[in-house]
């Protein structure tokens, strides 16, 4: 009888999904659970995987045309109210604000003192209280458009957290734009998703489709929201990042109005987008295997680690003082922007149990060097996203390392987008449909289904059917060309259809 592989991360990822993720971002060493039930504390690993994905998100977001500001953690109740279909929309995930001050009690504990005037939410989103700036900061035409982003924390009560995905607390930005045309708006809102597809392809390695969703699963007050959405390895979708055009839903609510060239007064068309800390959960699901974490070299935090090897005292201070010179050449190569981050571990660490560390860690290169690499001149190079390894002449090494860095990401790109194609299924009638989202129909019932293409009329009646299979409609491609069908739900004739599939 063969014995299974002996793997890094126990269980599997076809053993058990939902703990395997769990166990990759403690093997990471990238978050852990906080005492305060439903938040997060994110690592240094992990946090590195964010700045990252600031730095380079904040540079596309100044790339076309948008400034940084600041706004307040707290929203007035009254601010939500003003536009109903929002404030309906988040009602049940708010946190709310409603005394001020602790006193000390006869016994001898803290309590709340005196009631707010108003009770204060906590920031769920900002369009209403950047909406209440936006209609003091704009007054003519002249003042548009406005194009403002924020970094911030957000707070949506979550009942079931998971790290990454789903947090009481989490991180993202958020963007807000006003504008004096709906086109103008529209322009905006599609160039925002463009940004987001790019990041997500080029920066992330994941593949996503770009859609806008239906009239149920748009963002609350808006007119439209688009979506890129991906495809994690136990075949579910994951929204990425949304863009949305507001209309004039919120500038009504806020009067944010401006008077055109004529002197007319107009409202004006607003838009929002973001994208949070749920694409650090992406990464993990789109890339990592049965032994960690693998990490795409152009968001992991550091691209190559050095590993000394060495048997004596003699040996380790001629090895890590070859080392320190190789991590210094290294460093002067700059690498999509920035130059290389090499780590050089000179702990006194068995060696495999230190390769197997950054294995874990999922950094894209490691380099092992001894007594003999030295004399040969040659390092020992590793890739994460490839089960092999082998000698190169060092010099030949620096010479390619920014390649072989993009081989590796243009490596986990594809392979993601195989994956994505091999699971997405054109299907044309119910039971298929049925049949495709059924764990008891796959050989592993924690890993099944995957993107259904399907002709579909939005409207209720797929509603009890979707609910019971636990599937949502995640977009309307924008790619799609209009095809002749019947809506596998209604019989209805359309030209429309839709990927539906689980998700997070």
């Amino acid at each position: 009888m063969n014995k299974a592989p002996k793997t890094a991360i126990s269980p599997t990822r076809e053993e058990n999904y939902p703990e395997w993720y769990q166990q990759v971002i403690k093997a990471a060493d990238l978050a852990e659970i906080s005492p305060v039930r439903g938040c997060m504390v994110i690592k240094p690993w992990g946090w590195g995987l964010w700045e990252n994905t600031q730095r380079i998100l904040d540079k596309m977001f100044k790339d076309t045309g948008h400034e940084n500001a600041y706004f307040p953690l707290f929203i007035p109740k009254s601010f939500l109210e003003k536009e109903a279909e929002h404030v309906e929309g988040f009602a049940k995930e708010c946190a709310i604000v409603t005394h001020h001050r602790l006193e000390q009690g006869p016994d001898g504990k803290l309590h709340p003192a005196g009631p707010l005037e108003e009770p204060l939410i906590v920031r769920p989103t900002s369009e209403t209280i950047i909406g209440a700036m936006f209609a003091k900061w704009i007054q003519s035409y002249r003042d548009l458009p406005l194009k403002i982003n924020q970094w911030a924390n957000v707070v949506r009560w979550e009942m079931r957290p998971r790290i990454f995905l789903r947090t009481a607390e989490f991180l993202w930005q958020e963007g807000h734009t006003a504008h004096a045309t709906a086109e103008e708006a529209w322009q905006e809102t599609r160039m925002m998703l463009d940004v987001y597809a790019e990041f997500a392809e080029n920066t992330m390695a994941i593949p996503v489709i770009k859609g806008e969703k239906t009239a149920g699963e748009r963002f609350p007050g808006a007119d439209a929201t688009l979506t890129i959405e991906a495809m994690m390895q136990d075949r579910k979708a994951l929204q990425a990042g949304t863009s949305h055009f507001l209309g004039q839903n919120f500038s009504r609510a806020q009067e944010i109005k401006f008077q055109d060239q004529n002197g007319t007064e107009s409202f004006a068309f607003t838009t929002s987008w973001g994208m949070s800390t749920r694409m650090i959960g992406a990464l993990i699901m789109a890339h990592s295997d049965d032994d960690g974490l693998v990490l795409p070299p152009r968001i992991a935090p550091k691209q190559i680690v050095i590993l000394p090897i060495y048997r004596s005292d003699e040996e380790k201070s001629q090895v890590i003082a070859h080392c320190e010179n190789l991590k210094r050449d290294l460093e002067r190569i700059v690498y999509h922007g920035r130059p290389l981050e090499v780590i050089l571990d000179a702990r006194d660490m068995r060696g495999g149990e230190k390769k197997w560390l950054y294995v874990k860690k999922g950094v894209p290169i490691r380099l092992e060097i001894g007594p003999r690499d030295i004399q040969n001149d040659a390092v020992f190079v590793g890739r994460r996203d490839q089960d092999k390894s082998s000698n190169m002449p060092r010099g030949e090494f620096i010479a390619r390392a920014g390649a072989l860095l993009d081989e590796i990401q243009a490596h986990l790109f594809e392979r993601a987008q195989a994956f994505r194609d091999e699971h997405t299924r054109v299907i044309d009638n119910l039971d298929e449909f049925k049949q495709f989202f059924t764990p008891k129909n796959s050989d592993a019932p924690e890993i099944h289904g995957g993107f259904a293409h399907c002709h579909f009329v939005d409207t209720p009646e797929m509603d009890d059917i979707l609910k019971e299979l636990k599937v949502t409609p995640r977009c309307i491609p924008l790619a799609n060309e209009p095809v002749d069908g019947k809506c596998i739900f209604t019989g209805r004739k359309t030209v429309t259809r839709a990927i539906f599939a689980k998700s997070y």
